[in-house]
């Protein structure tokens, strides 16, 4: 309930100011998130046409995976760790891909067949891009988890906070401004009565 008086205008104005000097920075967290949210759309898009001409590339020595040199393969392709740094974007912490940490493996070189270093090699690269791909998905949730949160504070700046307290304002004024009319009335009504009186002595 808002109480009707000077003190609490001066309240009600000072929280309008305060809530007016803090929307415009919202709006542009905002609209910072949603260009970085459109720019990972962007990306994975990318990065998944990479993979898929990657994956193509695989798909070539496929009926060599049977051969029991092919262990070696799986062996070396064994991701110990994605690394990964992560920045301050808008205030959420965003993960950037830096490389994979494979399983590493000692094999002979003149006993393994030639085909195993270049497949090997193949495997690797397209281990390399799901994991960008990854990556930049988890940035993308983070983000769009931070969008909606910034446009929930957006809204109720918007649409509750600065109209309410507009229209708190508003009525306060009309209120004081009655009052004020009303003393007014009731200053002239006394020296009306107070004249009155003083002719009245005066006869």
């Amino acid at each position: 309930m808002v109480k009707l008086t000077k003190n609490e205008l001066r309240d009600q104005q000072y929280r309008l100011k305060q809530l007016e000097k803090y929307l415009p920075t919202l709006q542009l967290k905002k609209a910072m998130l949603q260009t970085e949210v459109n720019n990972a759309i962007i990306e994975i898009e990318k990065l998944s046409v990479l993979y898929k001409q990657q994956k193509a590339g695989c798909e070539t020595f496929q009926s060599l995976l049977t051969d029991p040199e092919a262990f070696t393969l799986f062996e070396g392709t064994q991701v110990i760790e994605v690394e990964k740094r992560f920045e301050n974007i808008a205030g959420a912490e965003i993960p950037f891909f830096e490389g994979v940490i494979f399983e590493t493996i000692d094999y002979s070189l003149f006993d393994t067949p030639l085909w195993v270093d270049s497949g090997m090699e193949k495997l690797r690269e397209l281990v390399i891009a799901k994991a960008k791909i990854s990556v930049v998905e988890e940035k993308k949730k983070i983000l769009e988890k931070e969008l909606r949160e910034v446009s929930i504070r957006v809204n109720l700046f918007e649409k509750i906070l600065i109209p309410r307290t507009q229209g708190n304002i508003k009525k306060i004024r009309v209120f004081l401004g009655d009052q004020e009319l009303s003393s007014v009335a009731q200053a002239k009504v006394a020296k009306a009565k107070i004249l009155k009186k003083k002719k009245e002595s005066v006869a």
